[in-house]
């Protein structure tokens, strides 16, 4: 190659053409073996400054349709009370917050609160005891936020027992407050 370029150039040209050829080859291998990017030095001592890689482009993702999970259904808890009364216990707050989140879930939905009492007592006292559990429990949900609009209470006392049976754990059971959609 450098006797071709000798005769068409002359001897001092070709010589130097020659270097530069070298030099491209140099910078070729370093390329194409993962090379740093560095300045090359010839053999006069010359600097040459290699091209910078060229920045990786973005590329515009056309997005996909994003199709829209199910709604999780509404499915609230009941909630029981001790003998006699229509306190909230600590236990029942904690899932009336989590029966509220369901609820603000479903801005949708209505809900009946029904007040249940166990077998002990009067028709009229138990009816009474329900409808103060069932009260009691949508207070609570309105100061977490739900329209009192979306709630209706109703008692049944001892009417509607979930356990018939005559023992403590029948009765704690049926001493209770149940979600009915509207």
């Amino acid at each position: 190659m450098i006797s071709f370029l000798e005769k068409k150039l002359g001897f001092a040209m070709a010589r130097s053409a020659g270097v530069f050829c070298l030099i491209g080859i140099a910078m070729i291998s370093l390329i194409a073996c993962g090379g740093s990017k560095q300045v090359a030095q010839t053999e006069t001592e010359e600097p040459v400054v290699t091209q910078p890689e060229p920045e990786p482009r973005e590329e515009t993702a056309i997005a996909a349709p994003v199709e829209k999970a199910a709604p999780t259904p509404l499915v609230l808890q009941t909630i029981n009370f001790d003998y006699d009364k229509y306190d909230l216990t600590g236990v029942a707050m904690d899932i009336l917050s989590i029966n509220a989140k369901g609820l603000r879930e479903h801005p949708e939905a209505q809900m009946l609160i029904e007040g249940h009492c166990d077998e002990r007592g009067t028709v009229e006292y138990n009816l009474a005891l329900g409808d103060k559990r069932a009260k009691a429990v949508k207070d609570y949900l309105v100061a977490l936020g739900i329209n009192s609009s979306r709630l209706t209470t109703i008692t049944y006392g001892k009417e509607r027992p979930l356990d018939t049976s005559q023992n403590e754990p029948a009765w704690a059971k049926n001493r209770r407050a149940e979600f009915v959609r509207k």
